[in-house]
């Protein structure tokens, strides 16, 4: 707990309000940052920016919610990581939608160690999960932490193995919620011996949406993933994807042709994934990336506010190009012929309004 936020200052709380705005996600909170300057001058700007956007103002949480969030936090035992502050984990920083404010139970130390993600399949074997177990426990004596998802199967086998050593477990829900339930003491365990990571308030239930959300934290604390066992277009190959896009070593555990649950391990093989059949194996794979690779966290703020540099014509000409299905921010800029910036500020404005949604891979598209 040396980096606890246990009660966050004006400045925190504000930025606490920022994400938890409905229509503020990660992308959007850094981009006001950076136009404004800060949390409170990004709040007071919201109204009008979703009135250029043609909607209206988005719903800030009270003070009151925020407070209870607060205590609701510490009554679990729990504390915040906010970003640019002490003890922010430095690889997820890295990343273009790091989560703004984490909550957590634990060690947060742990990030800082070298770490590896590792993910497979829910209805995985007996002899993928004893393998997964027997991997996890080889790496923690190597000093190496695991970082996965609490979920059945190959997550539980790797938390399993890497208890003693350093794990970290990752939650697509509140603090509060144990899931699956049978986790429960598992997941009790690690908040007392290693690490429990979410980015959604207590009481928050694990909904569909929150998965690939929780998939890129998972492959952003961590310096490489280990796929063991995983379908085609699985939760793990997501994560094995993201890790990709983030610059880290992706590694699977072959498997039979003859079994599904190893389609996807074989798919990343064959995709340039390094083949991983012991601990030796990541060791190595891992050390170009460096054992002591510490990254501070960029700061988001601007030097000084930026003004408003869209004018109405801007507006009507991207608003035009924009329809139901995701177009990349980068397309727009190019058909438009208008300044990157400008672009930027109507797409805050057109989701601030609720008119916009944000995809995967930088698109996006009306809502």
């Amino acid at each position: 707990m040396a980096g606890a936020d246990l009660t966050l200052d004006a400045d925190g709380i504000a930025s606490l309000r920022l994400i938890r705005t409905r229509a503020v996600g990660p992308i959007t909170y850094f981009q006001l940052l950076r136009r404004f300057g800060s949390a409170q001058a990004a709040l007071e700007a919201l109204p009008d920016l979703a009135r250029r956007g043609g909607g209206p103002p988005p719903s800030v949480p009270r003070m009151g919610e925020i407070e209870r969030e607060m205590a609701a936090v510490a009554a679990k035992g729990g504390h915040y990581l906010l970003f640019g502050r002490d003890h922010y984990p430095a690889l997820l920083a890295e990343t273009e939608t790091a989560p703004p404010a984490l909550i957590v139970i634990g060690n947060d130390t742990l990030p800082a160690r070298p770490t590896v993600a590792m993910v497979g399949a829910r209805n995985a074997s007996a002899a993928a999960i004893r393998f997964a177990r027997q991997l996890a426990h080889d790496l923690a004596e190597r000093g190496i932490v695991i970082v996965s998802g609490l979920a059945r199967g190959i997550d539980t086998a790797a938390h399993m193995g890497s208890l003693a050593g350093g794990t970290i477990g990752v939650i697509a829900s509140g603090l509060d919620i144990f899931y699956p339930p049978e986790n429960e003491a598992l997941q009790r365990e690690i908040g007392t011996r290693g690490l429990i990571v979410s980015e959604q308030p207590p009481g928050t239930e694990p909904h569909a949406r929150h998965f690939p959300s929780r998939n890129r934290v998972i492959a952003g604390l961590a310096q490489g993933t280990v796929v063991v066992e995983a379908a085609p277009k699985s939760g793990s190959l997501i994560t094995a994807r993201l890790a990709a896009d983030y610059g880290r070593d992706v590694m699977a555990v072959p498997g039979s042709p003859l079994d599904p649950r190893a389609q996807g391990c074989n798919q990343l093989i064959r995709d340039g994934a390094t083949l991983v059949q012991s601990a030796a194996d990541i060791a190595e794979a891992l050390q170009p990336f460096g054992r002591n690779h510490v990254a501070a966290p960029a700061s988001v703020y601007a030097t000084a506010p930026q003004p408003d540099d869209a004018n109405e014509a801007d507006r009507r000409a991207i608003t035009a190009l924009l329809s139901p299905s995701p177009v990349a921010v980068d397309e727009l800029i190019r058909q438009s012929g208008i300044a990157p910036a400008s672009v930027q500020m109507v797409l805050l404005e057109l989701e601030l309004a609720g008119r916009l949604e944000r995809h995967a891979g930088g698109r996006v598209s009306l809502a």
